[in-house]
Parts: C-alpha cells; structure tokens; sequence
C-alpha cells in the first residue's frame, strides 16, 4: 500500500510549499482538505493562501522562521475559507522548511508536510491547542512591546537581569532564569534568578563539550525545548542530576545571537508543564533576541566606562599633599556622549620656588584626540612649570609645543580622505596659569583665551577678576602673554573654570556667571550661618569657615546647577548627556588663627577689596573696571552713590590714560559695618603732574574730573609718590532715607 494510501485513509494530505517557483503541490487529500476537487494538483502559491483566513495566514511567516532558525518542525492550525468567505474546517498542518542558497544569494525556502483536518473544541472541553485569539495576541504584542522598552532602557549587566527577572510573560511565566556566557572554551553564569544563593555553583566553570543543554545550545546556535522532566532526562541524562534537584517541570534553552554570532545562552524553567507551542516559543525567542541584544549593549557600556575611568584617573591629577594656610578642591565631568572623556583638564603643580601652580584648560574638542593632546599639553605645561619658568613663558613654551605637535599630526594624517577632515583639523587649547604664593596670598595670572577668574570675598561678595590675557595656545606659536597680579585674602575663595561649567544649559557668558555667582554668594550665607552657630573659640570660627569640607560642598554645588546631583568625586560616567565638558578648582585662604603672635584676630566685618591696572595699550578695560566697582558695591544702600563712583573711577582711570605715559593701577576698597560703610578709591600713575580744576565749555569732552569729584565725593586728594602719584576718594555709606532726613532737616 502507498504511503498517500495510508494517509488518505487517515484524512491527512501531503503538500509541498516551493517559495522559489511561488507554487504548491498537493496530493488528493490535501486538494479536498483545502476545499478543492480530491486529485494532485499544482497550484499558483497566490490561489492557496486565498483559501486561508487572513489572520491565520499572517502567523505562518512567522513560525516557519522560528522553525528555520531552531531546526524545527513547522507546526500551525489554519481555518480553511470557501469563496463566501465562511469557515470550511480548521486544519493542522506540520512541515519541515529547508533552506536553499541561491547563487545570486537569496534564500528560499521549500516546506514538505502534511495537513490534517481537527475538530473544534466544544463548550466546556479543552482542547490541547486552543485557537489564537484576538486578546491573547494583544497581550502578547503588549508583552513584547514593554519589554522590549525595559531592556532598551537597562544601562548594565545587572540591571538587564533584573528587568528579565521580571517579565510577565502572557499565560506563561517562567520562575527560574539563568543567562550563561562564553569564556573561551568554558560555560559561565553572568546571572540567575529563582534560585538560592550558590545554586549556580555546578555551572560556573563547564566545559562546552559537557552534555548539558547550554552548552549544546552554544555549540549548535539552535534552542533546545523540554517539555516533561522525562526529556531532559532521556536526551541529557549526565546533567539530568543537577537539574532534578530544583524541581522544575519544563525548560526552555535559547540560543543568545549577535549579529549572526552566539555569545551565550538563556534558561527559562517552569514549575508547572508547558508544552512550547509555535507560540510560546515564538514569545521565548524573541525575548532572547532582545535580551542579546541589551546585554550586548549593557557589556559595551561597562567596557566603555572600564576605559574611560582608567584614561580619567591617568589623565586627572591627584591634588597632592596639603599647603599650608590654604585648601583645594576640583571637579572633573566628561561630557556625556561616547568614551566620556574630553579635553578638559586641571592640574596643581609644585614649584621649585616653594610655591605652587594652579592650571585650568579646555583643548578644542571632545574626542579621543582632543583627550589625547589634552594629556601631552597637561605633561608640556608641567614640564616648563617644574624647571622654574614665570607664568607668561610657561604658556609661550606651552602655545609653540602645542602647535607644533598639531602640525606635526596634521603632516602625518595628510593622506586622510575628506571625511576625516574636521577629526584631523587642527586644534587650540585655552589655558589659565595661576602661580600662588601660600605665604602671602599673592597669585600671579597668565591667561591663554580662557574664562577669567573668580573670587569669593569673606563677606560673600563675588567678583570676576579680568586679567591680562593673549591667544589661545596652539594658534600663533610665538605669542606673548601678560601676567597680572593680584592678592587672595584671608577669607576668600578663588575659582577657575571651564566654559562648560559656565555656558552650558543655554546660558551665555553673562548669564552663566550670574548663575554661578548666586550659588557662591548663597553658599557663603551657609558658611556665615555656620560660623555663627559654631561660636567664638570653635575650630570653625578659627578657621574663617565651617571646617575645610565646606569647599567640597561648594564643588559639588557648582556641578550639581549644570546636570544635578553628583558623587564626592565626580569622575565616572553620568546618565544624563551634557553640552561640554566640565572642570573646575577652587582655592580657599583661609583666615590666620586667632591668638597666634604677631597675626591680627578673625576680623568680624572684614573689609572687601579690589585691585587690578588697566595699561596704556587696553583702554578697552576701562569697562571692566565699571563693572568691578559695581560688583563690589552690589549690596550699597543707595544706588546712586554706586552710580557716582563708578563715575569717578571711569574719569580717573581715563585721565591717567590721556595726560600720562603709564599705567592706571586702581585699588578699591569697602570697610566697616553695612549701613555706615566707606569706600576708598586710589588710582595711582608714574606721572608727577598733579591734576588741576579746569572751566570747560558748553561742548568740552574732558577737564571735568576735578569738578566731579568736589561734588560727589564726601572727601578726596592726591597723594605724592616716590615716583608718580595716587589720586584717592571717599564715600561714606548712606540711605535714601538719610538723604531724605537731611533735605528736610530746617538747621
């Protein structure tokens, strides 16, 4: 008897699905099955899926894919329709795909199988296969959706794992998980869950020539299902002792595949019986895929930040042992994208004078070669400190070795093809140099293109210090580059920064230091709250500040207003991604001991300074002594008082400007208890000539200075030097409301 004989007599068809030739071959059963005359016949692919239902035919590409990929059957039921687009019967059809290679490439697919017409369940029976329904494909697409959404999210191995730990997978759900990995030629755990502590011992250390269903899974790259305890029993019975003892009733191993390759494998164990339908192992290798696919990503990132940590802790200086009267704090944040690890820098340098240095730099870009020059910039630059150099020449040392070492990269990369053009173009560097006298607070300032400095005084009064300053390093190798000095009082706060930490978050120059000087000015109200709670006598009362961590606070404050809450050593990697990278050092002097001999006590008001010297060639600065003055006075009772000296500054600085050959150096200072302060101003010149009154006319745009400071000042002078002069006024702190008191005032 014929094998179509036998089948025939059992109601089962034989078909042959070509996907090559687009046709179908069915013997006499299959044609009646199908609701076509009963004898062979081959038929156009299109005529066939005609007689499924659509949402049945829309599963077949599926699970004949799942079948491909595992090396299994192809198992599917599929209502057959009539031309009126009722249900005939619903069959059961079970093929084996094979795969054909083409020469051009393409990969066809060829099912032989068989058809069987099943009966449906009635109400109140079970059926072993129910229908797929419209809810449980919902739940199961919804299922899909959200933890394929969970795993993208996950940023490490650990936090992959937990979310697999805990899908919910629609009618299902395993209670036992382990993901393996590959280490050579040995099996490892990388994590599991439903299982008590050191359950994963047996495992860790297998070889993959072991019988065990990882291993094969790893070798083959196909997944293995086992349905009953008997399965795994009968095809892996030297393993079968170290599973029998969880207790579980059906496993699924799954193959973990990136890009084309098998980089572990994945266990799902069940309590309860599960007998891998076309479905639920569709569910299961899907979740496999994404599951891959996340722990890839999550190996990446580690690794990524494996590297970026090490090239940070051998790039970003240690700050060294202590200096005497005076504390350091820095942070360091790499932007947020790539290897995290950008051109910023910080470095404190000792000097062979006993003295030390203090570096801040910013090189152009935030790729690995802007890391890269950063490094050999940051070893240049103490290099040319460490042999004794002032400051202005360690950046011209520091320009020329910086241009040319981009020139010498640019001539070895000249065969690079367009598209590496901007990553090979040359690259600037700016850079602030700040040599400190620890003895004296005395700071000497070189500055390359970078943002100026900062200082907090003891009152909480922050102003921008403008320095002298030159190109940025690497543009013209031969520049020159201006030092100014200035003192860092007992008390106050110095900081240097990036332009990340100024500009990032839409801010600009102006607005960016607004911002940071509002977070300095509110965290020295802490400290004066402090200081008071702690009491006369206390350590820190003695030390003119709550005790040294209050400027790893203030540190941390400062990075926390451009992307939030960090660690104590902003160094690792954040989630959130920012605009530019971010450094920044902090200086703080702190106050002389009281009691010590010879040393003053803790002032209880002290009093607020600024000094800096406008040269004959940067008239331009003048504005910025405007703005120091205003700065300086930013808490005066009356406004137009600040309006009148800064007034009188602006003219004294101009006339030394205009009538002599010299520079202008201005000191500026604010003393005594607020509401009854005094300002005293000095400008002083080499010029012996001392001013005189003058009666200029009507359209005159000079001769007025004398007259303005007789009618705004409440007293001024001229002082003789040894050589030049210092022209000075006085303004004694007052309220609109005094003035109001004194115009109404009958005597």
């Amino acid at each position: 008897m014929r094998t179509e004989d036998v089948l025939a007599a059992i109601a089962t068809g034989l078909w042959r699905w070509d996907n090559a030739s687009g046709t179908v071959t069915l013997d006499g059963e299959a044609a009646r099955l199908l609701g076509l005359p009963a004898e062979p016949v081959v038929l156009p692919e299109v005529a066939v899926r005609s007689r499924f239902h659509p949402v049945d035919w829309n599963e077949i590409n599926g699970i004949v894919n799942l079948a491909v990929a595992e090396g299994t059957l192809a198992e599917a039921r599929l209502r057959i329709m009539d031309e009126d687009g009722r249900v005939l019967r619903t069959v059961r059809s079970r093929s084996k795909p094979r795969e054909n290679r083409t020469a051009e490439g393409r990969v066809d697919y060829e099912l032989i199988g068989t058809i069987q017409e099943i009966a449906e369940p009635q109400p109140g029976t079970t059926a072993v296969h129910t229908p797929i329904t419209g809810d449980w494909r919902r739940s199961r697409e919804a299922f899909l959706l959200d933890a394929g959404r969970a795993l993208a999210e996950a940023r490490s191995t650990s936090e992959v794992l937990r979310v697999a730990a805990s899908l919910s997978m629609p009618g299902f759900s395993p209670d036992g998980l382990a993901v393996f990995g590959v280490a050579g030629d040995r099996l490892s755990i990388i994590g599991h869950h439903g299982h008590g502590p050191g359950a994963e011992a047996p495992f860790t250390d297998m070889g993959l020539e072991t019988d065990y269903p990882a291993t094969e899974v790893v070798r083959t790259g196909r997944a293995i299902y086992l349905p009953t305890p008997e399965d795994y029993k009968r095809r892996f019975p030297a393993t079968w002792p170290l599973a029998q003892r969880f207790g579980r009733e059906s496993w699924a191993f799954i193959p973990l595949i990136v890009a084309g390759r098998t980089m572990g494998a994945w266990m799902a164990a069940f309590k309860h019986p599960v007998s891998f339908s076309p479905d639920e192992r569709s569910v299961l290798t899907t979740v496999a895929r994404m599951l891959a696919q996340a722990l890839q990503r999550a190996v990446v990132a580690e690794s990524e930040r494996e590297l970026t940590t090490g090239l940070q802790r051998s790039m970003m200086p240690q700050l060294g042992p202590e200096i005497p009267g005076m504390t350091i704090a820095a942070r360091y944040v790499p932007t947020g994208g790539g290897l995290q690890v950008g051109g910023d820098w910080y470095d404190v340098i000792p000097l062979p004078s006993g003295r030390f240095a203090l570096v801040i730099g910013d090189v152009q870009g935030h790729d690995v070669r802007a890391a890269g020059l950063m490094g050999q910039l940051r070893i240049a630059v103490r290099a040319y400190a460490s042999e004794g150099h002032r400051p202005d020449a360690v950046l011209s040392r520091a320009s020329r070795f910086l241009a040319g070492l981009c020139s010498s990269q640019e001539d070895a990369d000249g065969l690079a093809g367009d598209e590496d053009a901007d990553f090979l173009s040359p690259r600037f560097a700016t850079c602030l140099y700040v040599e400190c006298d620890p003895g004296t607070g005395m700071l000497e300032v070189a500055r390359a293109g970078h943002p100026d400095p900062a200082v907090r005084m003891s009152d909480g009064t922050v102003l921008v210090r403008p320095t002298a300053g030159g190109l940025p390093l690497g543009i013209v190798p031969d520049t020159d580059y201006p030092t100014t000095r200035f003192a860092l009082e007992p008390g106050e706060t110095m900081m240097l920064c990036t332009d990340g930490l100024i500009e990032t978050g839409g801010h600009d120059l102006d607005t960016g230091w607004a911002r940071l000087r509002a977070i300095l000015e509110a965290d020295a109200d802490v400290d004066a709250r402090a200081d008071v709670g702690a009491g006369a006598g206390s350590a820190g009362a003695g030390s003119g500040g709550p005790g040294a961590g209050h400027l790893e606070r203030l540190a941390d404050l400062l990075v926390q207003a451009v992307h939030g809450p960090s660690s104590h050593h902003t160094t690792g990697p954040l989630a959130d991604r920012r605009e530019d990278d971010i450094a920044v050092v902090l200086l703080w002097r702190e106050h002389p001991a009281p009691g010590r001999e010879g040393l003053p006590p803790h002032p209880a008001r002290p009093a607020r300074r600024t000094m800096l010297t406008v040269a004959q060639a940067e008239p331009g600065r003048i504005s910025g002594v405007r703005r120091q003055i205003r700065e300086l006075l930013h808490d005066w009772a009356d406004p137009e008082q600040v309006d009148s000296a800064v007034l009188m500054v602006s003219e004294m600085v101009t006339n030394v400007l205009v009538h002599t050959d010299g520079d202008a150096a201005l000191l500026a200072e604010a003393a005594g208890e607020r509401g009854a302060r005094r300002l005293r101003v000095e400008v002083a010149d080499s010029s012996d000539e001392l001013p005189h009154k003058r009666q200029p006319g009507e359209m005159a745009s000079s001769g007025r200075g004398v007259l303005l400071m007789e009618m705004l000042a409440d007293t001024w002078g001229v002082d003789p030097r040894g050589q030049g002069k210092s022209t000075w006024f006085e303004l004694y702190e007052r309220s609109k409301r005094d003035e109001t008191a004194e115009e109404d005032d009958p005597g």
